[in-house]
């Protein structure tokens, strides 16, 4: 009888033991705060194709369609790159936008035609800061050297993205905050 809970005991540990080290296998390392990143970046990347499409066909303004045609063309590639780091990384990402995200497609979905080109971009020069500040944290503080590659790559397009943005609001005449 002893040796029998004994034998049990073992298999238990041994099974245990293979459990864990195939879940850290999986997880390959990759820190928490690097997954927030890469997930963050996926849902934004996301948001800015679907305004982007959504530039296309609703901006009056040609420069703006122009615009909203290099962010389809832009964050599609980025996006991309990062679904195939992801799956590299065995990070799950997205599959619709965040709420925020959500919020802000469904509210220049409705903005009319006359409004829209204001609305989107004084929303792309805001959003476009927020990304740089994101990029340029992440190329200091990700830990995984292939995500902080990434990041240092995508980062200068962002960078031309908001000027950019900055530029044609002003000529559009979008109250920028």
């Amino acid at each position: 009888m002893k040796k029998r809970v004994s034998i049990i005991l073992l298999i238990s540990l041994f099974v245990l033991s293979t459990v864990t080290m195939l879940a850290f296998a999986a997880d390959k390392g990759l820190a928490g705060k690097d997954k927030d990143f890469i997930k963050k970046a996926a849902s934004g990347g996301m948001m800015e194709v679907e305004l982007g499409q959504l530039a296309e066909s609703k901006a009056q303004n040609p420069e703006v369609k122009n615009f909203g045609k290099r962010m389809v063309t832009d964050h599609g590639k980025a996006n991309e790159e990062l679904k195939t780091l992801a799956q590299q990384k065995n990070v799950t990402l997205p599959t619709k936008l965040e709420r925020k995200h959500r919020s802000m497609v469904d509210k220049l979905n409705k903005a009319s035609a006359a409004e829209f080109d204001k609305k989107y971009m004084s929303d792309m020069v805001k959003d476009h800061k927020h990304d740089v500040d994101d990029f340029r944290k992440a190329t200091q503080k990700v830990k995984d050297p292939e995500v902080k590659a990434w990041a240092e790559k995508t980062l200068p397009v962002l960078e031309q993205h908001l000027q950019q943005a900055q530029e044609l609001a002003a000529k559009v005449g979008a109250k920028v905050k």
